[in-house]
């Protein structure tokens, strides 16, 4: 991390492509004079800024809310998705913790699911469809119950928050070896699962969540942990296994459904 409060000099590889299918390729470019204090979406700005006033494309990239809640930024910083700090997304990233005569090398998320759209920002509606297909709750029309109506257990409640704080940015595609969107599904799964509103779908939430994620052409998880490592929101991998086990628990109780007999 940068000790001073001097503005610092970097130099940007970035990747550069003008659509899903054409080619790209890395160009680079200087980041002159940069504030330790500035945000990383702001350095990137202040390029873009030069670029303009020369009359050359500035860079793409996905934001929205610039506050680590929306999940729309997102990209790899030297091989890291959202850059190196732990638990940070890249909009929320300083130039402090970086050093002055830096290379940085800058990527889209890489996944067959993700499509570049431009430069740095890919298409992550497949991850939209995974929600659709099964992220919803059944629920009576009328005033809502007093909060005590329905008590659930605290350690229910903190899980399923822990589970909730997913927003859906697509880091754990990018960081994984084979781009499998578990750690994201998983914790769509578990969060409602765990919650009395989400009973009545549960079982059928499981198995089309999990059906759509493989129809999206995500790749299987294997257990290495990068997902979890780079979720902005340190998602836990235990969610995984609990996806497995809904999974397992839904498809159990269809074939019993479609075969007449009943549970144990």
């Amino acid at each position: 991390m940068s000790s001073n409060k001097n503005p610092i000099n970097l130099k940007l590889k970035v990747w550069r492509q003008t659509g899903e299918q054409s080619e790209g390729q890395f160009k680079t470019y200087d980041a002159p004079q940069v504030s330790p204090d500035a945000s990383f979406l702001e350095m990137l700005d202040y390029v873009n800024e030069g670029l303009v006033k020369k009359g050359e494309e500035p860079i793409v990239f996905d934001h929205d809310c610039r506050e680590g809640i929306c999940g729309s930024c997102g990209f790899m910083i030297d091989g890291n998705a959202h850059g190196p700090q732990k638990g940070t997304t890249v909009c929320q990233l300083h130039m402090r913790h970086f050093e002055d005569g830096q290379t940085l090398t800058l990527e889209p998320w890489r996944a067959k699911a993700f499509p570049v759209i431009k430069d740095l920002m890919v298409d992550r509606t497949a991850m939209d469809r995974i929600i659709k297909a099964g992220g919803y709750i059944s629920a009576n029309t009328g005033g809502a119950p007093d909060a005590n109506a329905v008590p659930i257990p605290k350690p229910d409640a903190d899980e399923a928050f822990m589970s909730a704080t997913c927003i859906g940015c697509g880091a754990c595609v990018a960081s994984c070896k084979n781009a499998s969107a578990a750690l994201f599904t998983s914790a769509k799964i578990t969060h409602l699962s765990l919650l009395p509103q989400g009973q009545v779908e549960r079982d059928q939430r499981a198995l089309d969540m999990v059906t759509q994620m493989d129809a999206e052409g995500f790749g299987a998880c294997t257990s290495t942990g990068t997902c979890s490592a780079s979720c902005p929101k340190e998602i836990s991998l235990i969610n995984i296994a609990k996806m497995n086990r809904e999974y397992l628990r839904a498809s159990l109780n269809k074939k019993e459904e479609v075969g007449g007999g009943d549970m144990a």
